[in-house]
């Protein structure tokens, strides 16, 4: 599994905002968009118990849903990938 892996999808606004930080700050991350496939969809429904994206999944298991950029920015410090 990948330090970081992102699920959303390009019309939404959240998680453009959450992938252009992680690019900006060099972050990897594996990128799932949830519009190509149901499968993308249900496994970030899984992991968040609800719809909403992105859903950015941590290697060690922890995951966020709609983070802020702090929010973003304290979890991948927390990881040392910032």
């Amino acid at each position: 599994m990948a330090e970081v892996t992102y699920y959303g999808a390009d019309w939404c606004t959240d998680c453009r905002r959450s992938k252009a930080f992680m690019l900006k700050h060099d972050v990897e991350f594996v990128e799932n968009n949830v519009e190509e496939s149901a499968e993308l969809a249900a496994a970030a429904e899984k992991i968040a118990g609800r719809k909403n994206i992105p859903v950015i999944q941590f290697k060690d298991g922890a995951f966020l849903v709609e983070p802020s950029d702090v929010d973003l920015q304290a979890a991948l410090a927390e990881r040392g990938l910032i």
